[in-house]
């Protein structure tokens, strides 16, 4: 693994066989981690692009990862699947990613994403599972629940207030399929067991409306699952570390300092 500061990040495949649908991935090549690791931290972060469920976005990617690492959090950026691939293939590979990071010897585990890898996120805090005890696969049983979820400006449903290009992408024919839509709103799938939550958005998003963000926030609130939201008044879509932007740029200092109060950091 590299070290701390390194300028080449480690790739580790998420499975070491093919993952899990390939067949419906021409061409991509397997999922996998990037690892920006910070010594001594406790906890680690999964990173997940934005992009769409089309790509993924770069600068939501690495920059952040060097960002957390720099804060004494690993990070871990997370190379998904994205169109043309089963619409379960990204959500696979977020859980398996939480999955190989607890197996590594993480005290804690979370996840963090922008837009439609916020969509991931929210699906990979409210569709996890347990794991599969009598699995041969040592990584297969250890739970894909993450500690905590991190959403930005995330889609977070599939209904009234989606990104309509998102759900297109990651359903492709079914896009309009309504058990399909309610699976995937992570809004209607808020438990008293869903992880604490940092949620940040921005008021005037003309891609992703902010009703997003507010509609997870309220039921989490109703379940009385713990989180913290920031709404900046102003700021386009896709920020990402916002560093230009005199308001939301204080997202990312708020968020570890939420990380660090949820022991990721390093040992005091």
């Amino acid at each position: 693994m590299e070290s701390e500061g390194c300028s080449v990040a480690e790739k580790i495949l998420l499975w070491q066989t093919d993952a899990p649908y390939t067949e419906y991935s021409p061409g991509q090549a397997q999922p996998a981690l990037f690892c920006y690791p910070a010594q001594g931290s406790r906890g680690a972060m999964v990173v997940c692009p934005g992009g769409g469920y089309s790509h993924k976005a770069a600068h939501e990617g690495e920059p952040v990862a060097r960002m957390l690492q720099n804060a004494g959090i690993s990070a871990y950026v997370l190379d998904y699947r994205v169109r043309p691939c089963h619409r379960e293939a990204p959500l696979a590979d977020a859980k398996r990613a939480i999955r190989l990071l607890k197996h590594m010897g993480y005290e804690r585990v979370g996840i963090l994403g922008f837009s439609a890898g916020g969509h991931l996120c929210c699906s990979a805090a409210t569709l996890y599972d347990e794991g599969k005890k009598d699995s041969g696969d040592p990584v297969e049983r250890c739970s894909s629940r993450p500690d905590v979820f991190c959403p930005c400006y995330a889609v977070v449903s599939f209904g009234k207030y989606t990104h309509m290009g998102s759900r297109e992408c990651l359903l492709g024919e079914e896009k309009d399929n309504e058990s399909l839509i309610c699976l995937f709103s992570s809004e209607l799938n808020i438990t008293q067991d869903t992880p604490p939550a940092f949620i940040w958005h921005t008021a005037e998003d003309q891609a992703v409306p902010v009703q997003n963000s507010l509609q997870l926030a309220a039921a989490l609130k109703e379940k009385n699952v713990p989180f913290e939201m920031h709404i900046y008044p102003q700021g386009h879509h896709g920020l990402g570390l916002a560093l230009d932007h005199p308001q939301a740029r204080r997202w990312s200092g708020e968020m570890c300092r939420f990380l660090t109060e949820m022991h990721f950091g390093r040992e005091d």
